[in-house]
């Protein structure tokens, strides 16, 4: 394995059909195996979004396995858009092929956007999940289940983004229950246009120490 690391594209069985994945792994022994649900798939989202895309390097950069992979109907993954519904699901098939592979590993579930409210959604009522990680999370969106987990929980979110403002995300953040961390990236907008580096930094900041 280089220093870099290894990955695969392949194809798994999701509730729809097949699932288009992408699995990252670092050049040593994992600590943590990470699932990674991308944007929107009606506003051009996949799991190659420059955001998850990030996400997923950092992630490999401090240690973890990391599987992204694109919710039906996107890129080469069956099925249409299905408004949560079959995107929950098909996070939740990446969650136990994933665990399935990495048996031994804590499990950890994160996402940008839309991706973000499902993996927190989905993360909040799976007990095999032991941390959550949110970037740009809509908060629009049900998050009902994410309030009172008191599994880990971590945000990272712009301070000029313009579809979540980032009140409304201190809001969520008071609601939320210990252990929790926020990370305001300074006049980041929700895509991080011109700071997407600044996601991974915040994220390998945020866990690159972590301890449960």
């Amino acid at each position: 394995m280089s220093s870099q690391g290894a990955w695969s594209i392949r194809e798994i069985a999701g509730p729809a059909g097949q699932l288009e994945v992408r699995v990252d792994e670092p050049p040593a022994s994992p600590r943590a195996a990470v699932v990674i649900g991308h944007s929107h798939p009606r506003h051009g989202g996949t799991m190659h979004d420059n955001v998850v895309h990030r996400a997923a390097k950092a992630f490999q950069s401090i240690g973890c396995a990391v599987l992204r992979f694109n919710f039906l109907g996107v890129g080469l993954s069956t099925g249409t858009f299905d408004d949560g519904r079959g995107e929950k699901d098909d996070f939740r098939a990446g969650l136990s092929w994933f665990a399935e592979r990495h048996q031994d590993l804590p499990l950890w579930s994160a996402g940008f956007s839309f991706g973000a409210w499902i993996a927190v959604s989905v993360g909040a009522i799976d007990r095999r999940v032991s941390l959550m990680l949110g970037i740009a999370p809509p908060t629009h969106y049900d998050l009902t289940a994410f309030r009172p987990r008191r599994t880990a929980k971590f945000l990272v979110h712009g301070e000029a983004d313009e579809l979540v403002a980032v009140q409304d995300i201190w809001t969520l953040y008071d609601q939320l229950k210990e252990p929790k961390e926020l990370v305001v990236i300074a006049a980041a907008d929700h895509f991080f246009s011109g700071r997407v580096s600044e996601v991974g930094d915040a994220i390998v900041d945020l866990l690159e120490d972590y301890q449960p």
